[in-house]
C-alpha cells in the first residue's frame, strides 16, 4: 500500500514564516506570489500522487532493464507516461530562465516541489532533479551558443541531463580521473574514458540525453586545478549518434526505477563549457544544487514513510488492559496510537521533519536573494547562510531522514518489514543519500574545513547573528520564550564548540577529521531549533491556525530531540585520541 498527500498547508506555512515575502517582492518574481505558489504545489500534490506514485512500485519490482548488444535501457513500466506528464506540466524547466523557455519561477519553489515529486517516486524524480541542474550550469557558465542550442529542449524536457564525476579509480579525489579530452581541429573535442554511477547516463525516456563530463586536456595540470568540463550530447546536432554509450548497470539496493549507469567514451564529441582547466566551477554549480535536493530526499522519504506509518497506526487494533480515563472504557481494544511509544516514533518523524523542510526553505529563499536581491549587503548575507548550510542540510537531512524511515518502519512492525506497506522500499531508498553527491563525512569536512575558516568566520557569524534575531523574536512572546531559551543555551554550546575546535585543529589537523561528523550533527540541532523557534513564533504572531499543533510539535522537539546535542558534545570532547590511537594493524 502507498499513501501520500502533499503537505501544501505547512509548505505555505513555512514560506510565510522564512520570509517567502522577501523573494516575491524581487522583481523577477512578481508573479509567484504565495497564492500562485499554492496552486502550483496544490497541481504538483494531485501529478505526484496520480501519476508518480502509480508507478513507483513497478520501478522498484520491475527495475531497468540493460540490453548488451546495443547499450540501450528500459525503463519500468508507466515511468515513460510519468515522464511525459512531468515534460508537459513544465517541471523540467521550472525554475530555468524564460529567456531559455524555461519558467522562471523562484527557485524556492523548485525545492518545494522537488520534496513532492521526490516524496511519490524518488527514482524518476532524479530525472529532472539532474537536468534542472545542468540546466543551471549551462546557464551560469556555457556559451551562448551552446545555451540557445540546448537549454530550451532541456528545459522542456524533451531532453534529459547527466553530470559524469566519478571513474572505477576515482571517487571523492577527482584529481585522480584520467579521461581525456583532445582538441579536434573544429573547435570540439573528442573524449576518451570511463565514468561510473551515472543516474539515468541511458534510458528510453527522451530521445537526446546531454552530458556533463569532467576531462582533462592535453596540458592539464595535475589535481583538480587541471580539471575541465564538457558537453556531450547522446545524439549529435547532425542526428548521428555520439560515441557514448552504457557498457552496464550497476545493481543497487534501491532506487531500483533509477538507472545507474557505466558509460563508455571512445572519442566522443563534446564542447567546452566555460574556462579551460577551469571545470571544477560548473560541476560544483551542478552538484551544489544536486546537494540541496539530495538534502530534500531526507525530508521527503520521511514525510511519506510517516504518512504510512500513521496510517497504519489508525487500523492497528492491539488489546491493552482497560483504563477507567478512556472515554470508551466498554472498547475491548484501541489502535496503536494510544501508545506513548508509538506517538514518539511517529512525532521523532513530524518534528524534526517539519524543522527541516522549514531549513530547506529558509536556504532556497536565500539562494533567490543571493542571485537576484539588488542590494550588495543583502546578497552576500544569503551567499553566506547558503554556502554554510548546504552541507548541513544534505548531511543532516539524509541521516535524520533515513532514522526517521526506520522509526516508521518500527511503527508498522512486521508489515513494516515487508512490501505491503512500502516502508522498506523507502528505506532502501533513502539509504544512497547518505553517500552521493559527496558523503557525508564529506560534508562534514567542508563544513569545519572550509566554510567555518571562510572569510575570517563570516559565514559563521552571519548565521550566529540570525539565530540571536530569532532568540529575541521568540522571547517576544510569553507562549515561545521557553523555546528561545532553549535556542540561546544551545546555540551557546555550538559556539563553544566551534571554538574548542579551531583551538584544537590548530594544534593537530586530525581533530578536524575526527570530530567533523560530530560537529556537522550538533549544528543541525541547533539549526533545527533555530527552524523551530522561527516556527511557533510566526505561528504566535500570526495566529495562524496550527498554532496550537505547531506548539505542541515545538514543545516535542525541544523535549526529545534536541538534548542529544549533549551527547554530541561529549563525543566531541572526546576529540581524535579514540580513533588515531590505533596503528594501522591493529584495525
Amino acid at each position: 500500500m502507498q499513501i501520500y498527500r502533499a503537505p501544501i498547508e505547512d509548505m505555505m506555512f513555512q514560506l510565510a514564516a522564512f520570509g517567502y515575502e522577501d523573494v516575491a517582492g524581487l522583481s523577477r518574481f512578481e508573479a509567484f506570489d504565495l497564492e500562485t505558489l499554492r496552486m502550483i504545489l496544490e497541481q504538483t500534490g494531485a501529478l505526484a500522487s496520480d501519476v508518480l506514485l502509480a508507478c513507483n512500485r513497478a520501478g522498484d519490482e520491475d527495475g531497468v532493464k540493460w540490453d548488451p548488444a546495443t547499450g540501450a535501457v528500459k525503463t519500468a513500466r508507466g515511468f515513460r507516461e510519468a515522464h511525459r506528464a512531468l515534460a508537459e506540466n513544465g517541471y523540467y524547466g521550472l525554475t530555468a530562465d524564460e529567456a531559455h523557455g524555461g519558467g522562471g519561477a523562484p527557485y524556492t519553489l523548485g525545492t518545494l516541489v522537488r520534496e513532492i515529486l521526490m516524496s511519490a517516486n524518488k527514482s524518476l524524480a532524479m530525472a529532472p532533479g539532474l537536468t534542472g541542474g545542468l540546466i543551471e550550469a549551462l546557464e551560469a557558465h556555457a556559451a551562448p551558443e551552446l545555451q540557445t542550442m540546448y537549454l530550451p529542449k532541456l528545459a522542456a524536457g524533451e531532453w534529459t541531463g547527466t553530470m559524469c564525476l566519478t571513474e572505477p579509480h576515482a571517487g571523492t579525489d577527482l584529481g585522480l580521473l584520467t579521461t581525456r579530452a583532445t582538441p579536434n581541429d573544429d573547435g570540439t573535442y573528442a573524449l576518451t574514458g570511463t565514468k561510473i554511477w551515472i543516474t539515468f547516463g541511458e534510458h528510453d525516456l527522451a530521445d537526446n540525453i546531454i552530458h556533463l563530463v569532467l576531462a582533462r586536456l592535453p596540458d592539464a595540470p595535475q589535481g583538480v586545478k587541471g580539471i575541465s568540463t564538457f558537453l556531450v550530447p547522446k545524439v549529435l546536432p547532425d542526428g548521428t549518434r555520439n560515441a557514448i554509450a552504457c557498457s552496464g548497470l550497476e545493481h543497487k539496493m534501491g532506487i531500483h526505477g533509477s538507472p545507474t549507469c557505466v558509460m563508455d567514451l571512445t572519442g566522443a564529441t563534446g564542447w567546452l563549457v566555460g574556462q579551460p582547466h577551469r571545470g571544477m566551477a560548473s560541476m560544483f554549480t551542478m552538484m551544489n544544487a544536486a546537494r540541496l535536493f539530495v538534502g530534500v530526499e531526507g525530508i521527503s522519504l520521511g514525510e511519506i514513510a510517516y504518512q504510512t506509518a500513521l496510517e497504519f497506526a489508525k487500523d492497528r487494533r492491539q488489546s491493552r488492559a482497560l483504563d477507567p480515563r478512556r472515554s470508551d472504557p466498554s472498547a475491548a481494544a484501541d489502535n496503536i496510537l494510544v501508545h506513548p511509544d508509538v506517538r514518539r516514533m511517529l512525532l521523532n518523524a513530524r518534528s524534526t521533519t517539519e524543522a527541516m523542510r522549514g531549513l530547506a526553505v529558509l536556504v532556497s529563499t536565500n539562494i533567490d536573494l543571493a542571485h537576484h536581491h539588488p542590494d550588495e549587503d543583502a546578497r552576500q548575507r544569503a551567499e553566506d547562510l547558503v554556502a554554510l548550510l548546504t552541507p548541513v542540510v544534505k548531511s543532516y537531512c539524509t541521516e535524520r531522514g533515513f532514522a526517521n524511515v526506520s522509526d516508521a518502519m518500527q511503527v508498522c512492525g512486521g508489515a513494516g518489514y515487508t512490501r505491503d506497506w512500502s516502508i522498506e522500499q523507502y528505506l532502501r531508498d533513502m539509504r544512497i543519500a547518505l553517500i552521493y553527491e559527496g558523503t557525508n563525512h564529506i560534508q562534514a569536512l567542508d563544513l569545519v574545513g572550509r566554510k567555518l575558516p571562510m572569510h575570517d568566520g563570516r559565514l559563521f557569524r552571519t548565521f550566529v547573528k540570525e539565530a540571536r534575531a530569532a532568540v529575541a523574536a521568540g522571547r517576544a512572546h510569553e507562549s515561545t520564550a521557553g523555546f528561545a531559551d532553549a535556542l540561546d543555551e544551545a546555540l551557546g554550546h555550538l559556539v563553544g564548540a566551534t571554538e574548542q575546535l579551531a583551538e584544537r585543529a590548530g594544534r593537530d589537523r586530525e581533530e578536524l577529521g575526527a570530530v567533523a561528523s560530530n560537529y556537522l550533527h550538533l549544528f543541525g540541532l541547533v539549526a533545527c531549533a533555530y527552524s523551530w523557534v522561527r516556527q511557533v513564533a510566526h505561528a504566535v504572531a500570526t495566529d495562524a491556525p496550527n498554532r496550537a499543533t505547531k506548539l505542541k510539535t515545538a514543545r516535542f522537539f525541544f523535549a526529545l530531540v534536541l538534548p542529544e546535542l549533549h551527547g554530541v558534545l561529549g563525543k566531541l570532547g572526546a576529540g581524535a585520541a579514540p580513533m588515531m590511537d590505533f596503528e594501522l594493524d591493529e584495525l
